[in-house]
């Protein structure tokens, strides 16, 4: 989709606190910078991140990485912190049940 007037690139990004643990999510989605990021950091390219999620267009892909490399430290952080989590939880869960026929 192109703009017919001038996108002012903060539009592309929002955050709202409570949601998402006040993690920048893109506009118009649920989806967190760090989703982006995360794939940004397997190797991924903008481009193949839109064909893993093509409910979001280029633009909030590519204001998301904008996010992350200015940010990227924190991003990383945050990232870092989820694997500590989900470890903990693995462990105090136990493995994944299959699901009830």
């Amino acid at each position: 989709m192109v703009a017919k007037e001038p996108v002012e690139i903060g539009s592309l990004l929002y955050t709202r606190e409570g949601f998402r643990d006040g993690r920048p999510c893109l506009a118009g989605t649920g989806m967190t910078i760090h989703t982006v990021a995360a794939h940004s950091l397997m190797g991924l390219t903008p481009e193949e991140i839109l064909e893993q999620f093509p409910h979001v267009d280029l633009a909030r892909v590519h204001a998301a990485l904008a996010y992350f490399f200015a940010n990227r430290i924190e991003v990383i952080a945050d990232l870092d912190a989820d694997v500590v989590e989900g470890e903990r939880l693995s462990k105090e869960l136990g493995p994944p049940r299959p699901p009830l026929a």
